[in-house]
């Protein structure tokens, strides 16, 4: 009986080690230019049991990855490169690599222009053969079609928006800032800072084609900016750059319409004065009960619960990072951790969250990272 409870000490000593090492691969996506020592991509393993962050290794070398996505299949994995102009004509690109399941490092496959200039956000639809790109210094889209052996086509369809808003300084021209598709992929969604619209896009997956479908108007100013689905499709939230607030909508997958149902405050009222606020990034918790946003110059990222029955958010909390101007983060596929990227501070955050009502919790684990701005998991197979 001894020697049998011995090895079952043992074993669950392996596993439980095992378990650790075998957590998440996260990659960091960055900023390489001003300042920034950094060279690209970075990737790192995250501790499902305790948050800890293996030391950051470089993945890819690319220039201004700000943003990545990955594949359906975690296969490949697709970055903007934050460039705007090359040569005189609009320098941004994406660039298609594929991924080493055991060391996550990353291996170029090829880089296609992404049709204009500074492309900031990016996005693979759900049958993986399509990626959607959004140009914010051009203020446009485009998508492009994923070969099957992960490489990136010449872009399939391009569309230029146009018009203004009421922001003299920002909003004189449009600026895509997120693309993003509906979870059936029937349609795309693009959120214009410039113009205070989401574009909305049908979307034929086999053509890798957007053919304009309709538009949502935005409050005069709000700057829209990220965008997300909640996990069942019925509601999504807009996070307002320049009005530090978040917009929700009924959304209707059959006509590929978003109806308004709620704007909210991403700060406290007494904060809103401040100089130099915005926000940045949006994201659904995949339990489905809570919606984290967050806010530069603030410093902080705002936890708002859901109901979820009809999509409307209550104001949580606003939780310092620990860091400057955060700008994406990510959550981790369990749910259990949030990781805060600090583009001003080189520091990568991260937080327990509380399955009971969202609140975060700082579990003084962190790494340093050049320039963060998106954090993005590679799931366990």
């Amino acid at each position: 009986m001894k020697t049998s409870l011995l090895s079952l000490i043992v074993a669950a000593a392996t596993i439980a080690t095992s378990t650790a090492a075998d957590g998440p691969l996260v990659y960091f996506g960055t900023y390489t230019k001003g300042k920034s020592k950094s060279e690209g991509i970075y990737v790192s393993r995250l501790n499902p049991k305790t948050g800890e962050l293996s030391a950051p290794e470089l993945a890819g070398k690319v220039t201004n990855p700000s943003f990545v996505a990955i594949h359906p299949n975690h296969r490949f994995l697709y970055s903007v490169s934050e460039v705007a102009t090359e040569g005189g004509k609009p320098g941004g690109a994406v660039t298609a690599f594929s991924i080493d399941q055991t060391t996550g490092k990353l291996t170029e496959l090829n880089a296609e222009s992404s049709g204009g200039a500074g492309p900031c956000h990016l996005s693979v639809d759900p049958s993986g053969k399509v990626v959607i790109v959004a140009n914010y210094g051009g203020g446009s889209c485009a998508s492009l079609a994923v070969a099957e052996d992960g490489s990136l086509k010449p872009a399939s369809s391009f569309i230029q928006h146009e018009g203004s808003s009421i922001n003299p300084r920002r909003q004189k021209e449009p600026h895509a800032h997120s693309a993003n598709t509906s979870p059936d992929g029937r349609f795309a969604f693009v959120a214009d800072l410039g113009i205070d619209k989401i574009k909305t896009y049908s979307l034929d997956a086999e053509a890798a084609t957007l053919t304009p479908h309709g538009e949502t108007q935005i409050t005069p100013g709000s700057g829209p900016r990220h965008f997300a689905f909640h996990p069942s499709g019925k509601f999504a939230w807009v996070i307002n750059e320049l009005s530090l607030s978040v917009t929700g909508f009924r959304y209707d997958s059959e006509k590929g319409t978003l109806t308004e149902i709620q704007s909210i405050s991403t700060i406290p009222d007494a904060d809103r004065n401040r100089e130099g606020l915005s926000t940045a990034e949006i994201q659904a918790h995949p339990s489905g009960k809570f919606v984290f946003g967050s806010n530069r110059g603030h410093d902080t990222i705002t936890v708002y619960q859901v109901d979820e029955a009809t999509g409307q958010l209550t104001f949580v909390e606003v939780e310092p990072i620990r860091g400057e101007t955060p700008r994406n983060f990510g959550i981790d596929p369990s749910g259990r951790f949030l990781l805060a990227a600090g583009q001003a501070s080189n520091t990568i955050s991260v937080f327990a969250i509380d399955p009971k009502t969202g609140e975060l919790t700082d579990t003084g684990h962190g790494i340093s990272v050049d320039a963060p701005v998106c954090a993005r998991f590679l799931p366990l197979p």
